[in-house]
């Protein structure tokens, strides 16, 4: 009993440090945003700010005045937050959209279709989770640039749309486990295997794709190399770039740190209530697709 006892101890204590890991940096990133920058190194031993302030939230949603911009510190720069907003949203609904769609039906028919080299595409697919995201960034870029698309939202998203080797993976094991029975009696109807997807696979696979779209969309989210180097224009930029290059107007000031930080929480806060919303769920449909 005292082994077990112990043992508990031991289990907490290490999901306590890794809590503490985890958490610290969120901790100081909100603490950050609502400090002022000439707070942060007068009280950087304090994890609490020392006086409480909005105005880098209000700087960087475009609605402080000039003053309240010079009050905060540093240059007072600002970022144009809602054009970044809007392209990343239009990336991130692009992707979801042609990703999860080509995914469904590669899945669909590396699972029921039987043609020659099934096998072997499977395998080649699967290859490509062993394979590093970076090795592919250099030849897709040069592809992209010889097609003079840089700058443009068909550069910006090509190397997305057409599905990841785990989402067709993903999509492969649902419909593995799809009951067979149900095809057959739809294809003794008379419907054709394009006919079979759209009135009976699709309805009853929504949880899966659902899924797979959040996944996919936390993913884009988050993207950043890939549009940093694609949409150098300011108005191709997503947020995550944008925050990337928010500086000081002034290259010889220190960096924004306020604002920066500000905008990261912005950031951060549609991925958390999605994942708060939908995580138990997510979590479900792995568990099922990955059991066959």
């Amino acid at each position: 009993m005292k082994q077990a006892k112990y043992g508990k101890v031991i289990a907490w204590g290490f999901v306590a440090v890794i809590l503490f890991i985890t958490l610290f940096p969120v901790a100081w990133m909100l603490k950050t945003a609502f400090s002022s920058n000439s707070d942060l190194f007068t009280h950087y031993s304090s994890i609490i700010p020392p006086h409480w302030t909005l105005n880098n939230f209000r700087r960087v949603l475009g609605i402080a005045s000039l003053k309240e911009n010079q009050a905060g510190g540093g240059s007072g720069a600002s970022i144009n937050f809602w054009v970044y907003l809007k392209n990343s949203l239009a990336f991130t609904a692009t992707i979801v959209i042609f990703q999860v769609g080509f995914s469904v039906l590669a899945g669909y028919a590396l699972a029921r279709l039987k043609f020659s080299g099934r096998k072997g595409i499977f395998y080649l697919l699967m290859t490509g989770l062993l394979v590093p995201p970076m090795f592919s960034t250099i030849p897709n870029y040069g592809t992209i640039k010889s097609l003079h698309l840089l700058n443009t939202w068909p550069g910006l998203v090509a190397p997305f749309i057409f599905g990841t080797p785990f989402a067709v993976f993903y999509m492969r094991q649902f419909f593995l486990s799809f009951p067979k029975e149900i095809e057959e009696a739809s294809e003794l109807d008379g419907l054709s295997t394009m006919a079979r997807i759209r009135r009976v696979v699709l309805p009853m696979s929504w949880p899966p794709i659902f899924t797979l779209s959040l996944i996919v969309g936390v993913t884009a989210w988050n993207e950043y190399l890939w549009p940093l180097i694609v949409g150098t224009n300011e108005n191709m930029r997503v947020l995550t770039v944008g925050m990337g290059v928010f500086k000081a107007q002034n290259p010889s000031d220190a960096p924004d740190w306020g604002g920066l930080m500000a905008s990261g929480t912005l950031t951060v806060i549609p991925v958390l209530i999605i994942l708060i919303l939908f995580g138990k769920k997510m979590v479900g449909s792995i568990q099922l697709t990955g059991s066959k």
